[in-house]
């Protein structure tokens, strides 16, 4: 069976459009058709059905999608091991939550050589949606992220949590602050629940950005305030061109390693498991 065809059928049961996956995969509609008609050809099963209100999965694409996804996952991992294996060492493909990487990053990776001396590393900053994407892929083998996804199919362990500290450029109490010039960040939903909650009217600011050094940066760039990471506000504050806001609360984001199931017992992933775990309560306490 081609690879392909797994590819097109599993992007299509998530989008649910032919016109979007063949966007997606930069392809015709006419070709994701064909590849979709040969799945079900070597099948011998109808996978979709099509109508004006959409196409979905029937019963049998339903119950077809789980095994897709592990034959995917083999193939990309098979695939994966063999070029490590020719290039004479083996690498461990990562995904770190962007904020995290920032800032954890270099502390991290030199556990983790220290863990796995005889291991190559490849790390790729993102946000949790497309590493627990790839993880089912088996483009990474290990993830650090903000939002574990529930699925049958991804392993994640809670390690630990970072903090965020509100800093303004010009107040230190939480009830001057403005919404016209406060940067809101969406750095998870976990967090916006909290931040809702917390500063509703806040929540409703006309910018709004998902890292912690974004929104550093626009601060720096325009004044006003907004959550950033603990050791960034410490660096805004100390200089003298930032305030604490003291009476708003610290926000704690949990954090999630991440595997595919299959390597949650692995002696590699128990030793990148640790390396965090260390770091991360380090930093926690």
């Amino acid at each position: 069976m081609q690879i392909e065809l797994l590819e097109t059928f599993l992007d299509l049961a998530q989008t649910r459009s032919f016109n979007r996956t063949a966007e997606r995969l930069g392809l015709t509609q006419s070709t994701v058709s064909s590849r979709v008609a040969a799945l079900e050809v070597a099948l011998g099963s109808k996978l979709f059905n099509r109508s004006r209100a959409g196409t979905e999965l029937t019963s049998e694409g339903v119950k077809f999608e789980p095994h897709a996804r592990s034959l995917l996952h083999e193939w990309n991992e098979a695939s994966r091991r063999l070029k490590s294996l020719a290039n004479g060492s083996q690498t461990v493909k990562m995904g770190i939550q962007n904020d995290l990487a920032g800032q954890q990053i270099g502390e991290w990776v030199a556990g983790f050589r220290r863990a796995l001396p005889d291991m190559s590393f490849y790390i790729e900053p993102d946000y949790s949606a497309q590493m627990c994407a790839d993880l089912l892929t088996g483009t990474h083998d290990f993830a650090v992220m903000f939002t574990a996804k529930p699925h049958p199919d991804i392993h994640f362990t809670s390690v630990g949590d970072v903090g965020y500290k509100m800093v303004s450029s010009y107040t230190n109490l939480a009830a001057d602050l403005v919404r016209d010039n406060y940067v809101f960040a969406h750095f998870s939903p976990a967090f916006e629940q909290m931040h809702r909650q917390i500063f509703p009217h806040l929540s409703q600011a006309p910018l709004s950005v998902g890292q912690s050094a974004t929104v550093a940066a626009l601060l720096r760039a325009m004044g006003g305030a907004g959550y950033v990471l603990e050791r960034t506000a410490k660096n805004m504050i100390e200089p003298g061109h930032f305030l604490a806001v003291d009476d708003a609360p610290l926000l704690r984001q949990p954090v999630y390693a991440a595997t595919h199931l299959r390597h949650r017992i692995s002696p590699m992933h128990r030793h990148l498991l640790r390396v965090v775990q260390r770091h991360l309560g380090e930093r926690s306490g």
